[in-house]
Order: C-alpha cells, then structure tokens, then sequence
C-alpha cells in the first residue's frame, strides 16, 4: 500500500540530485522494506510510476537505465515483488490507466502522439498524431456506450483543433469521428462524469458548449452580458454543473454560477470570489467544497480590495460570515464580536500532495474542518492561526497560534497536526476528542525537516509516517507512528453520542432535510474501526422558500435576499424555443428547486399556475452562413450554407432560398431537419445570397454576399443610427475586429443595389432619398480576410428626438456593447409605452456607445396618420415628458439595483428638439394672427365683439398648441365671415384678442 508514495521519493531524488537512490517497497505500512530488483547490476533512473485504480497489485513503472538511452517500461502484476522488463520505441511523458478494465493503458508522448495498449504496456499501437496534451479521456462508464471509446483533441491539417472520437482498436484518420461541428480553442476540450465541454471563439467572443449524456452540443446560457473572459468547472456532482467565470469587468475575481440538470442555463449563487493565477498560467478559485455533507462550501469573497470567507449548506443559495469563536486557545475571551468581525480562511491548496492544505476536510469525518485563518473585518495573508469545527461551521474553537499540516485517522477519531515550518522538527501532536485537547509526541530523537505525512490506505488506520530529511544533501527519513495501542478496545454502540446539523442561524432543515450523524465520546478511548458509518438518521422536511434558488434569467435582490428579479433582457413569459403550436408550457415563476434538494410537499415556488398555448410565432432572427464562417471562397469549393432562425415556429416553416447565380429551392422545417445545403460556385464573383422564411404568422429575410476569391474571413460591426431623416446626412460606420486591422477596404450596399461602394476608410456619408426601410450591409476586406454586417435603417420624413440619461449605477454594468445597448433600449420603449399608452412601435430608444451611459429616445410619426407637415407640437410629447419629470420610467438591473431614466436636460422640457419645434409653431401663431387682424381690420368696426362671437360660436373646435394641423384648420375656418375693413386703431386689439384665443 505504501508503493505508491516510495516510488516517488526516488523520483524526486534522482531529479533533484545528481545521483540515483534504490527503489523500495513496503507492504507492512513502513515496518520493513525491499530493494526493487528492477535489473540486477544496472541503475535504473525510475522517471514516472503508475498503479491500476482497479487492481492494485498492477504496477507500470517508467525509467532509462544511465548507461542506455532506450526507454523501459517494468511491468508488474504482484504489486511490485517482481518486474518484467518492456522495451518501447517512444517516449512516454503520461500513461492514462482505464478507469474499469485493469489491463487497458494509454500513452502520451511529447510529439504529440497517442498510443493504446490492451494487455498491460506489452504490446502497443500508435492511435493518432497531433493530440493535445492532457486532454485525452477514457470512455465514462454508464455515459459512453462503448468502454474502448477514446476521447481527444486534435489538430487537423489547416492548424485548427477538434474534438474527435475514436476505438483504439482502429482509429485511423478514416475511423475518427468529430464530434462537435466545427473547429474548438486548442486546450478546451472537458470530458468529466455525464458532460462534455468545449468552447469557440470567433472575432473577440467566445461561446461555450456542452453536451450532457453525449447528446447535441448546446451553447451553455449565461446571463446576455456576462461576457465570459474565463471559465472554470469547479463541479459535475449530483446531475448539476458548478463553475466559476470571470465576467469582461472582473480581473482577480470571478462569479459562482449553478446549472440546470443539463448543464445548459445557468444562475449566479455568489459574485466576486477570489483568485488566483499560479505560474503556468492555472488559475485557482477560492471555493472549497466541505466533504462529508453535502450542499456545504466555504468561499472568499474579494469587494473593494477586502476578503472575507462565508460558508453555505444550501449549496449555494445563501451565504453567511463564519461565527467567530468566544474565546482564543487559552480559554480568555476574544474582542471580535460580529457584524464587525469574523471569521476568515484561508483556501489555499497545497504545492505538496503529501501535506494537507490550509483547510482539511474529508468524508468519513462529516463536520470535521480544520483550517488556517484569523479573526477580523477580512482575511490577513500573513495570519495563519488554526481553527477547528466538530459541527460543520456553526462553532469554532481555537487550537493552534501558527499553521499546522493536519492528517486524520481512523474516521477522524485521531487528529495528527506538525507545524508547517521551515526549520527541523522531532515533535507532533494529536487530538483523540476532536481538537478540544492536545498531546504532544516526540516521533524521533533527531529533528528533520518534514516533507510529508503519510497514511496507510483506508479512512479506519490509525498507522501514519512522517518522511522528510536531516540536510538537503542527506537521504529520506521515514518514521512510523502506531496509534493501535493507544485504542485496545473497539467502540460499540454506547461508546457514540450524535449531533445534529443545522446552519448558522439554528434551522435543522438543510437541503430539504433534517440529519445527524454519530459521534464517539470524549472519555472513549476506542477504534472507530472499518465498519463504522457515521450518518445516523435523516428526515424529510416541508419544502420553504429556502429550498429554491433564482431561475435562469433571475437574480437574487441585494436589497432583501429573497425575491428573484428578473433581468431586463429577459422575457419570463416568452415560452421556450421547442414550443410548437399545440403543445402548452409554464412561463417561469422566477424559482427553481435546488437540485439534490429532498424536501417534500408544503410550498413550491417553481410551480406556475399559468398554462400557456404554443403561438404561431413568425419567424425573427433568421441569419444565414456558412459552415467554417467563409464569406469570401475560391472557385470550385464546396459550400455548406447554415440557416439559423432564433425565434419562431419551425416546424410549419417554408425557406425560400436564392444562391444567386440562378439556383432556387424551396425547403420545409430547414432548421429542425438541419438538412444541408451544398453548393459550389463555378466563376469568381459577387453573389448575393438570400433566405426566405415564412410561415401563417409572417416572414423573415436574411441576405448575405459570397466573394468567390479564395480568402479566409474575419469579423466587422456596422454602426448606425436606426432612424433617419429623408435627405438628411447620416453616419455609416465599421468597427472592424480585432481592432488592429489594417489595409481595409470596405464594400459598402445601400438598398437593393448590387453594385457597392467602395471605401478606405472605416466610415461614409451618405444620404436616403426615399421615406421606408432601407437594409444597409458592409463587407470588410484586408487581402486575406472578409466579413460582413447588415442593419436596416427606417426613413421618415419627420420625427422628435428627445436626449435621455440614465442614473449613474447603470455604468457599472454597461459592457459597452452593440446588443447589450439594443437591449436597454428595448426596455426603456416597453416601459415608456406602459405608461403613456404610446404604441411601442412608435418610439426607438438608441443608446449611445461610451460612457456615461445616455440614450436619443426617437418619437415617429404613426402608421395611421398622414405624414403631413404640421405647425404644431406632437400631443405624444407632453406625456412623454411629464412621464420623465415624474421620475416614472425606471427598470431593474443585475440583483434588483433599480435604474432611473430622465431627460438629458431637465430645465428643457422635452430637450432642444420639442423647444425648436415650440419656437416654430410660436412662430407659425405670429404670422396667422397677423393675417386674421388684417381680415379684421377690413370688415369689423369692434374687435372685442369679434372676439366674444368667435368664442361662443367655435367654442368647441378650439384647442391647445399641441393639437396637430387638422385641429387648427377649424380656427382658420372662422376667417369666412370677417370683412376685410379695420381701422389701424382696432387691429392692435384684434390681434391681442386673437392670441389669447389661440394660447
């Protein structure tokens, strides 16, 4: 049992020194030891050891004998008592055992190629080329169908990377089988329990997918501006993804997000964990998972430069301090009192496999934690004080003022601790009642540096070693420590008390249930022993709110904790994107049950109520391209175009399609069939290509243009405003991507014309002569790459811009990116339309790139009025501006962080738009009135009874300034009975009596 660990010192002591030491083994838990005879009169440099998970007496051990360069495996199947001697042709730099079948191995080798063996290293056969390192997998059993099945990456002959699949028994180029469409980021490749992840990046965005149970890949759903920079998969347990990503605003930090049973939507559970990046470039996350029950991990979380390390039991969905201990190890009560102090960990792994990291927890000692931290507002670096917990984190106690390396036998009945040091040692302690009291032991009468802590295998020995060394120049030292003779007896039954679990505020009900768990008694000196379990009961409890975490889409309020918000991007109600018509759904409640959660009955907050009919939806979002993401290809290769629809009713869909060199078809359910359409153009050229989809509910067309010239593709964004003015001057801009693109000539199409203009620069002037839809597409071109981007710009011939600005707190969570803009403004047309009654087709809210984050809310004339040029202010208006004065239009971002919208200029009502057209009609007023007085002065001998009669007889069809010109027709109507003789006199009190009419 002890082969393992020996092997290694000598692997490490022939690297680190200049010579060689034997290799031993030991099978009496380091009472006695034998020489490896490996080949006898030779020195063997042993490079790498490994044994069969399954079969342990099967050993492979790697070396090179010093006076031979060849490399030699040694066999062994008596657990090391003798070796048979294996000569390779390749150098292995990993053997990879079968997680089932004791006889299977494969090797990696530094060139990248992949071999398998079937009967223990003795006969091999090279299965690929180009593999990448450590990302090879075993089939999984229950998952893949067949166990011979290898998973890898590999790089294919353009340079890309994919995921392929193959049998060792042949796994030729003709015999691989990818397994995801498409080329993957090199090292991205994760084959762990049911899932498999890759990831794709394209321009500056990449996309992860997933594939549970090895069905379809499906791109994983963060919340829309996430933005992922990194992600890490901290956990598959129990049906459920766990991971960690780094969202576009975060640098030392990342998120904690939880999955659906598919791994597919995912739920944030807690923000700003600390991490940190290792030398070749791992990264390290500050969550640890406490083993022994579960649903319970300890994290540090990092806001405003300050750590402070919080404990859940409910997997997530609640966070609390660590309740700081009432007195220090000598028994004097502490000054740290919460809310303003607690306690803090450290959640460092450990370097050396063979010491404990600063918190030790394991799962035969459930409520056992032992870890290094301090007590304070946050986490101190240079504090390593030891603490310890006997009831999962609800009390803690004190034991040590430095850091220890820990090591618990026989279910945790024993607890050794040597302090974690650098100068030489000849003592330990250990604790037989869970760390309340501390024996100190001398294991050896010279002091050594302590390298490591051993234990025999099995959660019940009570047999450890301590291995380290006198000097650097010296040989190992391995010391044994027995504790069976301090236990005579076995425990029984009376020789256990129990404990309950319960969290930090007292609630017995964790993760749906109540459970307690055996203890030994502090005055039983006794060997816990191999049979001893220590759950002891469980309970189902009632389902509460406490049981059920947010939704995908939601996120929990920071103001009260409970209530999950939904984001403003997302639509609760819109029903899911398999709804076909016929079918019914739930719209989501906002809630979803913690997954492993057993609670039973008593309230269920993800049940809704609210049976929904699958629409007819029209199909929204159709874009169409090309497998490989080739805009620009050479003559005579063969294309397969790819249509994608985001929304709408697949299943009764025709999609017209035009190649444009003359091929038509007609396709049905294109996007649910994924039939593939192939194509190969014959001539260089410009070819248009457009898809038509179109179902009972309406259609949707995509066009996109093919350059047949051979060359590869990148990305570009067209910027432009949405709304336009006839014959008004508008901005067309490319952002082209990566950003240090250069040597760019830009294809710019304006309406349905074929031929483009052509430009240098990333931006044109250019104007619409015609009021409707115009589509405007850009095509970016550097000698070896070619993208494209359409917009549709709508023209009128008037409409009103009001400026908007936003509460300051939207800044922090503005991505500054196109759809994250288009979604904001989106919500702020829904809410303003709620409101005023507007219909929310008439307003376009635009908001603008940079920060601080500001908006052009457009108003448009509406479909069912005339487009006529009128002289006075839009009745929309004032509603829209007494809706912004009221502080009534406002929206919720990320945690229930309320979002304020106001005028840009709150001292101009309605902004410099409203008062120009204001100073118009003001205008307009002047020159009619001047006009009736001239009427007046020719026929009325008294003005004041003109007025009085005007009044009573055309009381009813006189109205405010904000009426629209078909009003004002009424008033000029009245000029039909006024004589054209006034006096001069008369005409200043006429046209005084006129203009308080009209205002």
């Amino acid at each position: 049992p002890f082969f393992t660990d020996l092997i290694s010192f000598c692997q490490r002591q022939a690297t680190c020194s200049s010579f060689c030491l034997p290799a031993f083994r030991s099978i009496d838990y380091g009472t006695t030891y034998t020489k490896l005879n490996l080949m006898p009169g030779t020195t063997i440099v042993v490079t790498s050891f490994y044994i069969c998970p399954t079969n342990k007496k099967k050993v492979v051990l790697v070396g090179s004998s010093i006076n031979e360069r060849d490399q030699m495996l040694f066999i062994s199947t008596d657990e090391g008592s003798s070796f048979q001697r294996q000569s390779i042709t390749f150098i292995p730099e990993t053997l990879i055992f079968h997680p089932k079948e004791e006889d299977k191995l494969l090797a990696y080798c530094k060139e990248g190629r992949l071999y398998a063996s079937t009967d223990l290293g003795r006969k091999w056969t090279l299965l690929q080329e180009r593999v990448t390192k450590d990302k090879v997998f075993w089939s999984v059993s229950g998952v893949d169908v067949d166990p011979d099945l290898v998973h890898m990456e590999m790089q294919d002959t353009s340079g890309g990377y994919l995921y392929v699949t193959c049998l060792i028994q042949n796994c030729s180029d003709k015999m691989v089988t990818a397994q995801f469409l498409g080329k993957i980021d090199h090292n991205s490749l994760l084959v762990q329990d049911e899932y498999i992840f890759v990831k794709v990046t394209t321009g500056n965005r990449t996309k992860h997918y997933v594939s549970y149970r090895r069905n379809e890949f499906v791109q994983m759903r963060f919340p829309k501006y996430a933005l992922p920079k990194d992600v890490q998969i901290v956990s598959t347990d129990e049906n459920q993804v766990f991971l960690a990503l780094q969202e576009w605003y975060q640098s030392d930090t990342y998120n904690l997000y939880q999955s659906d049973p598919q791994g597919v939507y995912y739920s944030i559970v807690l923000e700003n964990v600390r991490s940190t990046k290792q030398p070749e470039e791992n990264v390290i996350i500050d969550i640890l998972e406490v083993r022994g029950i579960k649903g319970v991990f300890l994290a540090n979380q990092k806001i405003d430069g300050k750590v402070m390390t919080l404990i859940t039991y409910n997997k997530g969905r609640d966070w609390e301090p660590l309740t700081p201990p009432t007195t220090d190890m000598n028994g004097k009560p502490v000054s740290c009192r919460a809310p303003y102090c607690h306690l803090h960990l450290h959640l460092r792994w450990a370097d050396n496999p063979y010491v404990s990291g600063t918190v030790h927890t394991k799962d035969s000692a459930p409520g056992l934690i032992m870890g290094a931290g301090n007590l304070g507002s946050k986490l101190v670096e240079y504090k390593e004080e030891m603490y310890i917990t006997s009831d999962c984190g609800k009390t803690w106690r004190q034991v040590f003022e430095e850091e220890h390396h820990i090591l618990y036998l026989d279910h945790g009945g024993v607890i050794v601790a040597i302090k974690d040091t650098s100068i030489p040692l000849k003592i330990l302690k250990f604790s037989i009642d869970e760390g309340r009291t501390w024996t100190v032991h001398n294991f050896t009468s010279t002091s050594v540096f302590v390298d490591g802590l051993l234990s025999e295998p099995g959660d019940e020995t009570l047999v450890m070693t301590v291995f380290g060394h006198i000097s650097y120049r010296s040989d190992w030292e391995l010391v044994k420590v027995d504790f069976r003779q301090s236990f005579p007896n076995q425990c029984t039954e009376s020789d256990y008390d129990s404990w309950q679990l319960t969290d930090l505020q007292g609630e017995k009900c964790i993760m749906g249930q109540e459970q307690s768990f055996r203890r030994r008694k502090d005055m039983s000196f006794c060997i816990k022993g191999k049979s001893y379990t220590s759950a002891l009961t469980t309970k189902p409890c009632q389902c509460t709110e406490k049981d059920f975490n947010c939704d995908y889409g939601f996120e929990r309020s920071h103001v009260d904790g409970e209530r999950c918000f939904a984001d403003f991007w997302h639509d609760p109600g819109s029903p899911p994107e398999d709804c076909h018509p016929g079918q019914t759904y739930e719209s989501s409640t906002g809630y979803r049950k913690v997954i492993t959660n057993s609670c039973e009955g008593g309230l269920d907050k993800q049940q809704s109520s609210k049976q929904h009919n699958c629409p007819l939806l029209p199909p929204k979002g159709l874009r169409v391209g090309i497998k490989g993401q080739m805009l620009a290809v050479a003559p005579g290769d063969d294309i397969t175009f790819i249509i994608h629809q985001e929304q709408g009713d697949t299943s009764s869909t025709k999609y017209q399609v035009d190649l444009g060199d003359g091929v038509r078809a007609i396709y049905l359910n294109l996007t649910v069939t994924d039939e593939p359409i192939q194509h190969r153009y014959e001539k260089p050229g410009v070819y248009k290509v457009t898809v038509k989809a179109e179902n009972m509910a309406g259609h949707e067309e995509a066009t996109m243009y093919i350059q047949v010239t051979g060359s590869p593709l990148q990305e570009v964004h067209l910027e432009v405003v949405p709304i336009a003015g006839r014959n008004h001057e508008v901005n067309l801009t490319a952002v082209v991507l990566p950003t240090e693109a250069n040597m760019t000539v830009f294809y710019w199409w304006i309406g349905d014309k074929l031929q483009p203009m052509l430009s240098l620069q990333n931006s044109i002037l250019t104007r619409f002569p015609e009021a409707g839809e115009v589509s405007v597409s850009v095509q970016a071109f550097n000698g070896r790459s070619m993208v494209q981007d359409t917009r549709t710009v709508r023209v009128y011939d008037e409409f009103q811009v009001i400026p908007l600005r936003f509460s300051r707190n939207l800044d922090r969570f503005n991505p500054n990116i196109p759809e994250w803009r288009e979604d904001i403004g989106q919500v702020v047309n829904k809410k303003l339309a709620k409101i005023t009654d507007i219909p929310q087709d008439s307003l376009v809210t635009v908001v603008n790139p940079g920060l601080p984050t500001t908006a052009d809310l457009y108003v448009l004339p509406l479909d069912n009025k005339p487009a006529k040029r009128s002289m006075f202010v839009d009745k929309r208006i004032p509603a829209i501006i007494q809706a912004f004065n009221d502080n009534n239009v406002s929206f919720v971002v990320r945690g229930g962080l309320q979002v304020l919208v106001m005028l840009a200029d709150p001292n101009a009502a309605g902004g410099p738009g409203v008062w120009a057209l204001a100073v118009i009609f003001l205008i307009s007023i002047i020159a009619t009135g001047s006009f009736i007085l001239y009427k007046f002065k020719r026929k009325l001998p008294c003005s004041h009874n003109v007025y009085a009669q005007m009044h009573n007889e055309k009381e009813q069809e006189m109205t405010s300034p904000v009426n629209h010109s078909e009003d004002t027709q009424h008033i000029i109507q009245g000029e039909e009975f006024i004589d054209d003789d006034l006096d001069s006199q008369t005409l200043g009190n006429s046209q005084f009596s006129l203009k308080r009419v009209i205002l």
